[in-house]
C-alpha cells in the first residue's frame, strides 16, 4: 500500500482513527494520504499533527486517488456523493463507513462498482476495534486485501456476505460501546451512593469489566459460554444471585434488547434518506 494515494472524504474522529493506525502500523507515507473536508481548519490541523496532504475540494482529492474512503455523516452523503460523481478513476476501490448507505445508494450515487462497505467502532481510535465489512461483486480479490490491511490496522475484522449484516452491526457492535460506558457509569454511581469516592469506584468498575473481559478471551474454549460464566459467580443465595434476581426483575435483558432494536431501525432511517420506517420491537 506504500505506493497508494488515499483521499479520506470527511476528517472525523472515525476518520483520524483510521489516520493514525494507518500511519503507526506504516501502511501508508503520510505524504500519501488527503485528508479533505469543508472545514479548512479542520484539514489544516490534522495535516500539521500528521504530515498528511489537506484539500477543502473533494474533486480535487479524489480524482488521482486509488483508495477513498467515504467518512461522512449521513445526512451530509448526498451532498458529497453528488460532488465526487463521475471523478472517481475507475479502478479505485471506495471504502465507506457511513451508517444506513447501503453499497447500491453508494455506487449509484458516484457511478461507480468498486464499493467496500464496514462499520467500524470507537475502540478503532486506540487500534482495538472491530471492524464488520463486505463489498459488491466488482471488487477484486487484491482489493478485499487492501480493505482487510486497513480494517485490520485497526484491530479485527469480519467479512460478511451478506449485506443486512451491516446495519445490524451497526445497531450491536458500532453503538455498543455507549451501551457499555452508560452501564458502567451505572455502576459508578452505585458505588458513589455506597459511601466510595468516586475515584475508587470508577477504578473498581472500570477493572472489573477489563478483568471480565480478558477472563472470557483466556478461558478454556469449553467454558467461555457467557452464560457458564455468570453461573461461576453465582452461589446459591449468594449477593451475585440476589442482584441478578433484580436485574432480570427489572426487565434488563429486555431494555437492551429493545434498545439494540431501536438502534437498528434508525439506522435503516437513515439509509433511507430519514423515511419513516415501521418500528416492530422484538416480542422477546
Amino acid at each position: 500500500m506504500k505506493d497508494f494515494l488515499i483521499a479520506m472524504i470527511g476528517p472525523g474522529v472515525m476518520a483520524e482513527a483510521i489516520l493514525k493506525n494507518l500511519l503507526a502500523k506504516k501502511l501508508v507515507p503520510p505524504k500519501q494520504i488527503i485528508m479533505s473536508g469543508p472545514q479548512k481548519e479542520r484539514v489544516q490541523s490534522l495535516k500539521k499533527i500528521y504530515g498528511v496532504m489537506s484539500e477543502t475540494d473533494n474533486v480535487k482529492a479524489v480524482k488521482s486517488a486509488d483508495i477513498i474512503l467515504l467518512c461522512v455523516k449521513p445526512q451530509s452523503l448526498n451532498k458529497v456523493l453528488d460532488g465526487i460523481r463521475d471523478h472517481i478513476r475507475s479502478d479505485a476501490l471506495v471504502i465507506t463507513i457511513v451508517a444506513g448507505a447501503s453499497i447500491q445508494k453508494i455506487s449509484i450515487g458516484i457511478n461507480h462498482k468498486h464499493i467496500v462497505r464496514a462499520m467500524p467502532n470507537t475502540p478503532a481510535q486506540i487500534g482495538e476495534g472491530i471492524t464488520v465489512w463486505t463489498s459488491s461483486p466488482s471488487v477484486t480479490s487484491s482489493q478485499k486485501e487492501i480493505a482487510q490491511l486497513i480494517f485490520t490496522a485497526m484491530g479485527k475484522e469480519i467479512f460478511v456476505d451478506e449485506e443486512t449484516y451491516l446495519d445490524k452491526a451497526t445497531a450491536l457492535s458500532g453503538t455498543g460501546p455507549a451501551y457499555v460506558y452508560l452501564f458502567m457509569e451505572s455502576m459508578v454511581d452505585a458505588g458513589v451512593h455506597l459511601g466510595f469516592p468516586r475515584r475508587i469506584a470508577e477504578k473498581l468498575v472500570i477493572e472489573t469489566l477489563r478483568g471480565s473481559v480478558d477472563f472470557y478471551d483466556h478461558g478454556e474454549e469449553t467454558n467461555r459460554h457467557l452464560a457458564a460464566l455468570r453461573n461461576q459467580v453465582t452461589s446459591p443465595g449468594g449477593t451475585s444471585a440476589e442482584a441478578l434476581y433484580y436485574l432480570e426483575k427489572a426487565g434488563f435483558r429486555t431494555a437492551i434488547s429493545r434498545a439494540i432494536w431501536a438502534a437498528y431501525q434508525r439506522t435503516l432511517e437513515l439509509g433511507r434518506d430519514g423515511n419513516e420506517v415501521k418500528k416492530n420491537e422484538p416480542t422477546a
